[in-house]
């Protein structure tokens, strides 16, 4: 097995055994992140009705014109901020955050930080 198929193992494990212990629901709903190489995606999420009630990523126009490339921490801060001013709008002001198995570190990191720094809590 490929050195990419056991990062990749590792991280659903490790996506698996985090989602067992967390759940959105209406009062504080899921904030997920998903990183490609190319992209960084964050949705947030009433699991209780299964609906997306707010996504943001590096593909919105709001988010990616200005950026040189969209796969680095410039750019997911941006997503974090984009996603907490939608939320603010929605009048969501906590969330319980999903890192979907990706350390706690870089892109997941400016991406929650900025969010934070927007006005959302978890």
């Amino acid at each position: 097995m490929s050195s990419l198929a056991e990062k990749k193992q590792a991280r659903i494990k490790r996506k698996t055994r985090v989602r067992k212990k967390i759940s959105g629901n209406s009062d504080r709903p899921r904030l997920n992140v998903f990183r490609s190489a190319r992209h960084i995606y964050a949705q947030i999420i009433d699991d209780a009705s299964g609906n997306t009630i707010v996504s943001a990523s590096t593909l919105l126009d709001a988010v990616g014109t200005g950026l040189k490339y969209t796969g680095n921490i410039e750019a997911a801060s941006k997503v974090g901020a984009e996603i907490a001013r939608r939320a603010l709008e929605k009048n969501i002001n906590t969330v319980v955050f999903d890192r979907s198995g990706f350390l706690y570190h870089g892109r997941v990191k400016a991406l929650a930080d900025a969010a934070r720094e927007n006005g959302l809590s978890f």
